[in-house]
C-alpha cells in the first residue's frame, strides 16, 4: 500500500470511527421558533456567518427614531454604523464580544472560508440626500480569523456595492449583484488576493436572498426582481431560473441546511412587501424537485436580520424593526433596532437516515481471503454493522477487516442507526475472492507429495520380493 493510500485509509477510518456515541443536536419541535439569548448590541444590516459551530454577528446600523434616512442624518456622525463583532455560542446560549471590525459598516457581503470570515462591501454612512445612492459605498474587504481574533486586509473589490450577498462554491468567493450595480458578478480568489468578472446576472437583483446548493448559486428575490429565482453555475459561467418563490423576497437572507439531521432545502426568510407590515414569511425550497412549500413564519416583525446555519438549525438573528403609521405612506416611519435571536427547527428535523457509503471494498477481484471494509457516515451515529452475504449482520466500530473469504463472489451491505433510530443502508457491494496458494508453496506441496509416492513404492516393492 502507498504513503497516500495509507493515509487515507486512516483519515476515512478516522472518519467513521469517530461518528458513534455523539448526541442529536436539538430537541425542539419541527417547524417551530425559539427564543434564544439576544446580542449584547441590537442592529440591522449586520452580516452573520458561521465557523465551527459557533455564529458570528458583525458591524451593521443602530438606526432609530422618525424617518432617520430621509431628514438628512450622517450615520456615521451618529454612532449608528457599528464595527461590533459578537460571538454566539448555540451550545451554551451565550454570546461573547470579539475584536471588532476595522471598517464599520452595514449592508456588507459576509461569508465563512477555511475557517475565516470574508466581510466584502457594505457602506459606511448614509448622507443627505437619502437611500442606498447618497450612502458612502466601499468595496472593503477585510478578513477575520476566529482561531486568532485578529483581522487582516485583503485586495477590495472592484466594485463598491451595498445590499449583496457572498457565496463559496469550490475554492471561490462570489459576490453578485447589490446597488448600485444590480446584474455585476464578481469573483474573488483567495489564494492569490485576486478578482475577476463573470457572466452578469439576467435580472438586477438587490437585498434579496441566496445559497449554494451542489455547487450552484440560488439569488432568490431581492428589489428589481421580485420573486424570481436566479441561478448560476460558476463552472459553466451560465445563468438558468427556477420555480420563483411564492411571495416576493426582500431585505431579508436564505440559508440550506446539508440533510444530516433536516431534509436538504433552502430556506429563504424575507419581508413580504416594502411597508414591511407583515411578518417575514418562512419560504422553503427544493432544489432537486424545484417546488416550494412554506413554513412557520418568522416571529418577529424585521428586516435587515441575518441568517445563520448550525446543524441544520437556522437562527435570525437582529433586523431593523419598522413602523408605519400610515398605511399609504413610506416617507413616515419609526426605527427601531433588534437584537432578537429567533431558532428555527426545520421540518423533518431528526428524521434523516444517515448516508452510509462504502469505499472499500469494491466491483473488483481480490486475490486474498482477507478485504478491508472502509465505509463513510455523514452524521453522528450509535450503532454500524454490516451484512455479508444476506447473513446476520456483525456489529463493528468503525471500518474493519472482512477475513475467512471463500475463493467466489460476495455482496456487502453496511447499516448505521443514529440516535433517533433512524437507520441508513448503503448500496449493497459485489465482489469477487480468487485464493490462489503461493508457486512456492504448491512446489513444496509437489515435492512432498513425489517423495511419499516415491516411498510408497519402495514399500510396495519389498513387501512383493518377501
Amino acid at each position: 500500500m502507498s504513503k497516500s493510500a495509507a493515509a487515507m485509509f486512516v483519515l476515512v477510518f478516522l472518519m467513521a470511527s469517530c461518528l458513534i456515541g455523539v448526541k442529536p443536536v436539538s430537541a425542539a419541535s419541527p417547524n417551530s421558533w425559539t427564543s434564544k439569548a439576544p446580542m449584547r448590541q441590537a442592529r440591522g444590516g449586520l452580516g452573520v456567518a458561521v465557523v465551527n459551530g459557533k455564529i458570528y454577528a458583525i458591524g451593521g446600523s443602530t438606526e432609530s427614531g422618525l424617518n432617520p434616512r430621509s431628514i438628512g442624518i450622517d450615520y456615521k456622525a451618529k454612532g449608528w454604523v457599528v464595527d461590533t463583532n459578537e460571538e454566539y455560542d448555540p451550545a451554551t446560549d451565550k454570546w461573547a464580544f470579539k475584536t471588532p471590525m476595522p471598517t464599520p459598516r452595514y449592508g456588507f457581503a459576509i461569508v465563512a472560508y477555511q475557517n475565516k470570515l470574508y466581510c466584502i462591501g457594505g457602506a459606511s454612512n448614509f448622507q443627505p440626500p437619502n437611500g442606498f445612492y447618497g450612502a458612502i459605498l466601499t468595496g472593503v474587504n477585510e478578513v477575520y480569523d476566529p482561531a486568532t481574533n485578529t483581522w487582516e486586509t485583503k485586495a477590495s473589490m472592484p466594485t463598491a456595492r451595498i445590499g449583496l450577498q457572498a457565496n463559496v462554491v469550490g475554492d471561490k468567493i462570489y459576490l453578485i449583484g447589490g446597488d448600485p450595480n444590480r446584474t455585476i458578478n464578481e469573483v474573488y480568489d483567495p489564494a492569490t488576493d485576486t478578482w475577476e468578472t463573470k457572466e452578469p446576472m439576467p435580472t438586477v437583483a438587490s437585498s434579496y436572498a441566496s445559497a449554494v446548493f451542489d455547487n450552484e448559486i440560488y439569488v432568490i428575490g431581492g428589489y428589481g426582481s421580485g420573486n424570481l429565482n436566479q441561478i448560476y453555475n460558476p463552472e459553466t459561467d451560465k445563468w438558468r431560473l427556477g420555480a420563483p418563490a411564492p411571495l416576493g423576497v426582500t431585505d431579508g437572507a436564505a440559508g440550506a441546511t446539508t440533510g444530516m439531521n433536516a431534509p436538504t432545502r433552502i430556506y429563504v426568510l424575507g419581508v413580504l412587501n416594502f411597508m414591511y407590515q407583515d411578518s417575514p414569511p418562512n419560504r422553503i425550497y427544493d432544489p432537486k424537485s424545484d417546488t416550494w412549500t412554506l413554513g412557520a413564519d418568522v416571529p418577529t416583525n424585521r428586516l435587515n436580520f441575518g441568517v445563520a446555519i448550525v446543524n441544520d438549525t437556522l437562527y435570525a438573528i437582529g433586523g431593523i424593526i419598522r413602523n408605519y403609521p400610515h398605511e399609504l405612506s413610506n416617507a413616515i416611519f419609526t426605527a427601531t433596532p433588534s437584537a432578537v435571536n429567533e431558532q428555527y427547527t426545520p421540518i423533518g428535523y431528526g428524521t434523516v437516515p444517515p448516508v452510509v457509503q462504502i469505499v472499500s471494498p469494491s466491483s473488483q477481484t481480490y486475490n486474498e481471503s482477507s478485504v478491508s471494509l472502509v465505509l463513510t457516515v455523514n452524521k453522528p451515529v450509535n450503532w454500524m454493522g454490516y451484512s455479508l452475504d444476506g447473513q446476520d449482520n456483525v456489529t463493528i466500530n468503525g471500518n474493519t477487516t472482512i477475513s475467512g473469504l471463500t475463493s467466489g463472489l460476495h455482496n456487502v451491505t453496511v447499516y448505521a442507526r443514529d440516535e433517533l433510530n433512524n437507520t441508513g443502508a448503503s448500496e449493497t457491494v459485489s465482489f469477487t475472492v480468487e485464493v490462489h496458494f503461493p508457486t512456492a508453496l504448491v512446489a513444496t506441496a509437489s515435492g512432498v507429495s513425489a517423495t511419499i509416492i516415491g516411498i510408497g513404492f519402495i514399500v510396495y516393492y519389498k513387501k512383493r520380493r518377501h
